[in-house]
C-alpha cells in the first residue's frame, strides 16, 4: 500500500513567481555581473540570505573508489558501511582514488573559462528554451521573476544508450555552437562518459550497501539518460543579498559533482547549514529526489545551495545521473519485503522531469509537489 504522506503538498506551492516570464530586457545578467547595485529580483528573502558566518564544515566520509572496487575485505567493508551512514543521515559523500584522469578533469574547467568568457551573443547561439533543460541560461532571468540564482550555467543531454553514447554531447555542442567548438565539444563527450562509468561504480555501492547486490542499480542504470551541466558563478559585490543556487533537493537520482577550489557549497542537516569544502581531487557524490524513491526512503535527498562572493568567481561541474526513459522508478522488491508500506508510487524520469521544467521550480518540496501532481493527473 502506498502511504499518503506525500499528499500533503498541495497545488498553492507552485508560486506565482515560479511561472515562466516574459524576459525584461532591462535586466541582462551579462551587464549586471560588476554592478555594486544588486536589482531587486537577485535579492532573496531573509529567511533564504546566506548566514552571516561562515558555516561549519559538514563531515561527509571520503570513499576510497579503488579499494572498494578492488575487492578488497577490509576497503569493501568500509565503504559500506561509511556509504550507508551517510546516504542515511544526509546523502552526501567523497569519492576519492576515483580513476578519473586529472588533465581530463582540467580542461574541463578550462573550457568553462573558455565559453562563459564569450560575449553574451556568443553564449545564446546555445540559448534555453523555454521548457527545455538543455541549452545556456543566464540567470534564468527568462523564466522567473524573483529569486534569480546569481549564476550562468549550460546544460546538456548525454545518452549512455548505444547509438547516442559516443557522439551525443559533441553533435549537440556543434549543432548548436559551430565548428570553432569541436574541442570543447570532444571534452564534454569524454567528461560525460567517463562520470557515466563513475556513476555505475557509485551505483554498485549503492546497491551492496542496501543489500540488494552490486548488480541491481548498475544494471537499472547502464543505459542512463543524464543531464551534464556546467555552473559558472560570477563575482558578486553583494553576496549577503544573493545565492549562487537556491535550496532545493535535486529531482535526479545521483549528482557527482567536481567543484573548483573557490567554495561555496551548502548543505542543510540537523536544522542547520553547513559547508563541504573544496577537495579538488574528490567528487562529492550526493542522493537525488528519484534514488531516494529507489531506496524506498532509506537514503535521503537533502536541501543545499550555491552561495557566491565578491573576490572570486565559482565553477563546478555536475553530472546528474538519470534513468534512461523506458525505466520506471520504483524500490526493489527485497526493500519492499523488508519494509511492506510503499512510500512512494511508481514513476518515469521524464515525467518527473517535465514537471520540473514547466510546472514547478525545484525547492524543498519538490518531490511532495511532483507526487501529488502525480495523483491529481493520473
Amino acid at each position: 500500500m502506498i502511504s499518503s504522506s506525500y499528499a500533503a503538498a498541495t497545488t498553492t506551492t507552485m508560486h506565482d513567481e515560479t511561472h515562466e516570464v516574459d524576459q525584461d530586457k532591462s535586466l541582462v545578467f551579462d551587464f549586471l555581473k560588476n554592478n555594486s547595485k544588486i536589482p531587486q529580483q537577485f535579492i532573496w528573502p531573509d529567511d533564504e540570505k546566506p548566514c552571516p558566518q561562515p558555516p561549519p564544515p559538514l563531515h561527509v566520509p571520503p570513499i576510497d573508489l579503488n579499494d572498494y572496487l578492488s575487492g578488497d575485505p577490509l576497503g569493501v567493508s568500509n565503504a559500506i558501511r561509511l556509504v550507508n551512514e551517510a546516504c542515511r543521515k544526509h546523502g552526501f559523500f567523497l569519492v576519492v582514488n576515483h580513476g578519473i584522469d586529472s588533465k581530463l578533469i582540467d580542461e574541463a574547467h578550462k573550457n568553462m573559462d573558455f565559453f562563459f568568457g564569450k560575449p553574451l551573443l556568443e553564449k545564446e547561439r546555445a540559448k534555453r528554451k523555454v521548457g527545455d533543460y538543455c541549452g545556456y541560461a543566464s540567470s534564468f532571468t527568462s523564466r522567473f521573476s524573483c529569486n534569480l540564482p546569481w549564476k550562468e550555467t549550460l546544460s546538456f543531454r548525454y545518452s549512455a544508450e548505444f547509438p547516442y553514447s559516443d557522439h551525443i554531447v559533441q553533435s549537440y555542442i556543434l549543432n548548436v555552437m559551430g565548428q570553432e567548438y569541436t574541442h570543447f565539444g570532444n571534452v564534454y563527450q569524454k567528461y560525460c562518459e567517463e562520470m557515466s562509468k563513475l556513476s555505475l561504480s557509485v551505483m554498485e555501492l549503492l546497491g551492496e550497501s542496501l543489500g540488494v547486490g552490486r548488480a541491481y542499480f548498475r544494471e537499472f542504470f547502464e543505459g542512463n539518460d543524464s543531464i551534464m551541466r556546467l555552473n559558472y558563478y560570477p563575482i558578486c559585490q553583494k553576496p549577503d543579498l544573493t545565492l549562487g543556487t537556491g535550496p532545493h533537493c535535486d529531482p535526479t537520482s545521483l549528482t557527482i559533482l567536481h567543484q573548483d577550489d573557490v567554495g561555496g557549497l551548502q548543505v542543510f542537516v540537523d536544522q542547520k547549514w553547513h559547508s563541504i569544502p573544496s577537495n579538488t581531487n574528490a567528487f562529492v557524490v550526493n542522493i537525488g529526489d528519484t534514488f531516494m524513491v529507489m531506496s524506498n526512503g532509506t537514503y535521503k535527498s537533502c536541501l543545499h545551495r550555491a552561495v557566491v562572493n565578491c573576490t572570486r568567481a565559482r565553477k563546478s561541474l555536475a553530472f546528474f545521473l538519470c534513468p534512461n526513459k523506458d525505466k520506471i522508478v520504483r524500490p526493489p522488491k527485497e526493500l519492499i519485503t523488508r519494509n511492506p508500506a510503499r512510500r512512494f508510487p511508481d514513476f518515469t524520469w521524464p515525467v518527473f522531469l517535465e514537471f520540473t521544467q514547466k510546472h514547478y521550480r525545484a525547492d524543498k518540496n519538490t518531490l511532495d509537489a511532483f507526487l501529488h501532481w502525480l495523483l491529481l493527473n493520473t
